[in-house]
């Protein structure tokens, strides 16, 4: 589909505020979740073990995969971490845009049905619940 029909995506390609962290963390995040990724580390992993001949101490050979995978874990947990809550963040205002407009039609519909009138409080009063918690 085009962008003609996808106005959010256009909104996003022109007003692109992001940080340069932000474009950083979004742009690993879609590596990283790729195949191309899983086989990369499989692969890395393999060329470990067969390197044990190369290594004069075995425990120094076992230190280098432990840092590296330690380091390389470490990253990515706090680069996905936060790709995570910014997607949580926006599918919740998502919600909370489509919450608003459903109590302004529920408002707007009111009159003929009194109870959607407490319907419409309370409707509101769940939009932005995440934040007051």
């Amino acid at each position: 589909m085009d962008d003609e029909h996808r106005p959010a995506r256009q909104a996003r390609k022109a007003g692109d505020d992001r940080s340069g962290f932000d474009r950083f963390v979004e742009a690993v995040y879609l590596r990283v979740s790729r195949p191309s990724f899983f086989f990369a580390c499989v692969t890395v992993i393999a060329l470990w073990l067969v390197s044990a001949p190369l290594w004069a101490d075995l425990k120094a050979w076992q230190y280098v995969i432990h840092t590296v995978t330690s380091v390389v874990t470490l990253l990515l947990l706090a680069l996905l971490e936060n790709a995570a809550r910014r997607s949580e963040e926006a599918a919740q205002e998502k919600l909370n845009v489509i919450a608003e407009a459903l109590a302004a039609l529920m408002a707007s519909r009111a009159a003929d049905d009194p109870q959607l009138e407490q319907d419409v409080r309370k409707l509101r009063d769940a939009v932005g619940l995440e934040e007051r918690h």
